[in-house]
């Protein structure tokens, strides 16, 4: 996409009406057993053209200008798969890594994880530390992706941190608030999320960002994850601007 394309479609969705454009969106991306189940595919198929719904939303979003993308890749409860399937998921997170960690490091990606990498196999959770660490200095967009990720676990972590800090000292009882609790998550630093979207047709949050995602914007689409793309990412930013976020208040 030409720079003047995506500055223009940054600034009709930026001037579309009250919410501008979300600094922060997350997207829990469904739907790539049934898009391949639709085509009598195995089901790597539709992980396989998942992975390449991944590249072309990141490539959009950081042009859209987008501050922070958050990918639901494989959640804590995705080891309950085949092994075989894990297997091939693994397989193409590792590709992915290596077809693509050039063009985010060059692009100014920040790459970040939000999960537990301990029950990685060690030459895959090598790997993907290394693509963190070259792109820890990148200050544009920042990618991140959850891998074994739980967001009950994320916040039994952090209370188990905060009771910690309580019972040594280091910070108390009566100080903990939400400021607290949002240092002690896996996604601070990052902006506040101002929107997520589901595909394939699914409402619920699936154990994803419930606390991140206490105010922000909800869209449930249809599409199913392979087939979602710049124009639906663009449609989903065209809707949320289109809503009036008031917080509790009038």
């Amino acid at each position: 996409m030409s720079a003047a394309r995506a500055s223009a479609a940054a600034g009709a969705i930026a001037s579309a009406a009250r919410g501008g454009l979300p600094r922060h969106v997350a997207i829990i991306m469904d739907g790539n057993g049934r898009w391949a189940k639709k085509r009598l595919l195995p089901r790597v198929a539709g992980h396989r053209a998942g992975v390449d719904a991944v590249r072309k939303v990141v490539r959009a979003a950081g042009e859209i200008g987008v501050e922070a993308l958050t990918l639901y890749a494989f959640s804590s409860e995705n080891w309950r798969r085949p092994q075989s399937e894990i297997a091939d998921l693994m397989g193409l997170l590792r590709r992915y890594l290596l077809a693509e960690l050039e063009e985010l490091a060059q692009g100014g990606v920040q790459l970040r994880i939000l999960g537990d990498l301990g029950r990685f196999d060690p030459e895959l959770r090598e790997m993907i530390e290394g693509a963190v660490a070259r792109t820890a200095s990148n200050e544009g967009m920042i990618l991140a992706v959850a891998l074994n990720y739980g967001a009950q676990d994320e916040l039994v972590e952090a209370a188990r941190a905060l009771a910690t800090d309580a019972a040594a000292g280091r910070i108390e009882p009566a100080a903990i608030d939400a400021s607290a609790m949002e240092a002690r998550l896996s996604t601070a630093g990052l902006p506040p999320l101002d929107l997520m979207i589901r595909t394939s047709g699914e409402k619920r949050l699936s154990n994803f960002l419930l606390w991140q995602a206490a105010y922000a914007e909800l869209i449930f689409v249809d599409t199913l994850w392979p087939d979602f793309d710049r124009t639906a990412l663009e449609a989903a930013l065209a809707d949320y601007a289109r809503r009036e976020r008031r917080y509790g208040g009038l």
